[in-house]
């Protein structure tokens, strides 16, 4: 059993997540998001054993489908198995564990040879085991939220590397044009694939395009190189009348008109010494919904009575008219303490009926 006492009865109905997307009216409680959660074995223990399960997949399926189901979600998050090669993951020492991580002067690709070398996915072969097998186990009233293997300008970052990246855009902008065109027109294919699935009722990408400051690189040109693929990807997704969510980290103040214009229904990833969650939401809660915006230092070093108080100061601030989803401002990483993390959905759970 789970060494956690969940306060939290659960009533899953992806109706509830999807009216504050759609910001279509006011659900009966403010609902949680989270793009992932690294502290799912943690807070369920032993409930789901391996032994038990035909294969990892099944218990990797069992194990999150618990998770969000005990804690209160209204979906699951399960993507394919699907991704681009990055340069070699460094792995570095936490007290944590190891974590991986790629250095800004890796790459793969720097030039048009490397670029016809690079084994591109071929989408006829894409994995999609892990969304079918989970349509006949999530329970009644959740849907399936897909999470993309990282965004268009993330993935490009990643292949050609930071370094040769930032050259390239000013040396090599054909080269520049084709990565994207590469990965943009692939991420198309799998969003679309994901929104014609029954079972999905929405999507989420992750493309972080800034860090504290500012953008990865010149809000002129995310305009030239991202933005036209957000529109298409966001627009193939709607063509199935799915709502899209976008994760971006950093300082995007130059671009949150950009953001908005390309149709995605929920902005998540908010930094309060960026951006706070309530002061994005005075300024465009009437155009994109809000997701998340506790913020992760708040979360890991509060106190549980601090962290309850916050909890309401969130719910007060964002959640009155709706198009507010409450979770942490990054995600459930693995230093985030259990305690801590069950604490602000309980309380949201408590405080935040309509």
């Amino acid at each position: 059993m789970g060494i956690y006492k969940i306060k939290i009865k659960p009533n899953p109905d992806f109706k509830r997540i999807e009216r504050v997307l759609k910001r279509d009216g006011i659900p009966d409680r403010v609902p949680f998001y989270e793009l992932f959660s690294n502290i799912e074995e943690k807070i369920i223990g032993d409930e789901i054993k391996k032994r038990d399960c035909k294969d990892e997949l099944d218990y990797q399926l069992k194990l999150h489908i618990t998770y969000q189901y005990k804690l209160g979600y209204d979906y699951v998050s399960v993507r394919a198995n699907f991704f681009f090669t990055r340069p070699s993951t460094h792995i570095g020492d936490t007290k944590e564990g190891k974590r991986g991580y790629v250095q800004g002067s890796d790459s793969l690709i720097s030039n048009e040879e490397e670029f016809e070398k690079y084994p591109w996915p071929d989408m006829k072969n894409i994995d999609f085991s892990p969304l079918e097998r989970v349509k006949d186990i999530i329970p009644s009233g959740m849907k399936v939220i897909p999470l993309g293997p990282g965004g268009v300008l993330e993935n490009v970052m990643w292949i050609m590397g930071y370094e040769q990246f930032s050259y390239a855009l000013i040396e090599n902008p054909k080269l520049v044009k084709a990565v994207f065109e590469a990965v943009g027109s692939r991420l198309e294919k799998l969003i679309k694939t994901y929104a014609s699935m029954s079972h999905v009722g929405a999507v989420a990408i992750g493309d972080d395009m800034g860090f504290k400051t500012q953008t990865m690189i010149s809000p002129e040109m995310l305009r030239e190189y991202v933005f036209p693929w957000h529109k298409r990807i966001v627009d193939v997704c709607h063509s199935y009348g799915k709502p899209i969510i976008l994760h971006s980290c950093g300082n995007l103040k130059e671009i949150n008109e950009d953001i908005i214009k390309c149709g995605w229904e929920g902005k998540h990833s908010f930094e309060d010494a960026v951006e706070p969650i309530w002061e994005f939401k005075e300024k465009y809660g009437d155009k994109i919904s809000c997701l998340g915006g506790f913020d992760m230092n708040k979360i890991c070093m509060l106190s549980l009575d601090e962290i309850r108080k916050h909890t309401r100061f969130l719910i007060d601030k964002c959640a009155s008219n709706g198009g507010f989803a409450i979770g942490t401002g990054n995600s459930v990483a693995n230093y985030v303490p259990p305690e801590n993390f069950l604490t602000m959905l309980e309380e949201a759970y408590q405080y935040g009926v309509y």
